[in-house]
């Protein structure tokens, strides 16, 4: 048997879970929720990463998928529960090939029927718009972790790609994190300030995520997670899930985006400009300097740091497909994760090693939130603070 022989019998028992998948978003935005005119039933591959049947080659058992809106939605709530609405549409209309999953135990309970655990995640801390009766809401509608930031800060907590606002988390900010322990929500901590990363580790007594996240030390991103972040993993109990965005994970492609949004600048737009005069500009540029690309063994390097650094027991995958415009090659859509499998066999990685990447490490995360907040529960009221009496 070759080494990717091997790794589709390896996901055969122990398949992915994946951390992060923004399918629902590219639904919204691509034809406005239409399911028809998307089925992902079928071949979707000319317009997204991810369908049933590719998510079937790629051997994945679990899903966190997003329910991510923009920071600067008008309506963040609404938006997200629309973003809600539509996983539900799509539990509804594949019940054969996706499984509704609020626990471990159903995680577990989809694997034996050889269906696809469908988790939720929401994508920063606007989505509930500053109150606990909102992030009680949404852990009700079936959310099992909140990434505290995404691009910009909220009022209570540091983003990673922002100014400082308020040195990590604010009072409130710490609140948040311990409902969401007494919910049994995990907290994630992709996307966030390391400021943020350390004092939500300081707060939190369940297990935290990385949705989504690199190693900084392997590539100088400040998406990526620190070595002394990954170094505390193993006291917390968490999971870091390593992500395939080449601009997050080569240290050129990070350098070229840094080349490529000053030139955008330089012209007078904004780095993030998608205008038609924009994007001719910024073709222009990546014609005369190509684009770096990312492969399976650029993600490889990380893992194998990132196994060093915070142990095996806690790592994990978050592709982040169909949320960025670039994957890695051999990586390009959901049936990929096989070939990063088969490179890490080809690295010696046991067979035990990498059941506790693709399955084990995520499922037992999200069964000790369960038990956390089971004892929580017991002692801990839900708490009514608000944003204005803690932070003033």
């Amino acid at each position: 048997m070759t080494s990717l022989d091997d790794a589709r019998a390896l996901l055969a028992e122990f398949p992915v879970v994946d951390g992060h998948n923004d399918l629902p978003w590219a639904l919204r935005e691509q034809v406005s929720y239409d399911l028809d005119a998307r089925d992902i039933a079928d071949d979707q591959s000319a317009h997204l990463h991810t369908d049933i049947p590719r998510l079937r080659a790629g051997g994945v058992g679990a899903q966190f998928w997003s329910v991510y809106v923009r920071a600067d939605a008008p309506d963040p709530v609404p938006a997200t529960l629309e973003q809600i609405d539509c996983v539900r549409q799509l539990l509804d209309r594949h019940p054969r090939d996706l499984a509704p999953a609020l626990t471990a135990a159903d995680m577990e309970a989809a694997r034996r029927e050889g269906r696809i655990a469908s988790l939720m995640g929401a994508e920063g801390g606007h989505s509930i718009a500053n109150s606990l009766g909102t992030l009680r809401g949404l852990y009700d509608l079936g959310v099992r972790y909140l990434t505290l930031t995404h691009n910009f800060n909220v009022a209570w907590a540091d983003s990673a790609t922002d100014e400082p606002g308020v040195g990590g988390l604010s009072a409130f900010g710490r609140e948040v994190v311990r409902e969401m322990n007494r919910l049994g929500m995990l907290v994630d901590l992709s996307h966030v300030a390391a400021t943020t990363m350390r004092d939500a580790l300081d707060t939190s007594t369940a297990p935290v995520i990385f949705s989504h996240s690199s190693a900084r030390a392997v590539c100088d991103h400040p998406r990526n997670i620190p070595d002394d972040v990954l170094e505390r993993l193993p006291a917390n109990g968490g999971v870091a899930m390593v992500t395939f965005v080449p601009k997050f994970v080569l240290q050129a492609a990070v350098d070229w985006t840094a080349a490529a949004d000053e030139n955008l600048r330089a012209h007078g737009f904004h780095h993030l400009d998608t205008s038609p005069e924009a994007m001719k500009l910024h073709r222009a540029f990546e014609e005369s300097r190509p684009r770096p690309v990312a492969t399976v063994a650029t993600v490889a390097d990380h893992l194998d740091h990132m196994r060093e650094v915070a142990g095996i027991d806690h790592l994990g995958i978050g592709g982040d497909y169909d949320g960025t415009a670039f994957t890695p090659d051999g990586l390009n859509d959901v049936s990929g994760y096989p070939r990063l499998v088969a490179e890490l066999l080809d690295r010696g990685w046991s067979r035990a090693d990498l059941a506790k990447l693709t399955w084990q490490n995520a499922v037992r995360v999200l069964g000790a939130a369960e038990d956390v907040a089971r004892d929580l529960r017991a002692t801990r009221a839900p708490s009514n603070a608000t944003i204005e009496a803690l932070d003033g």
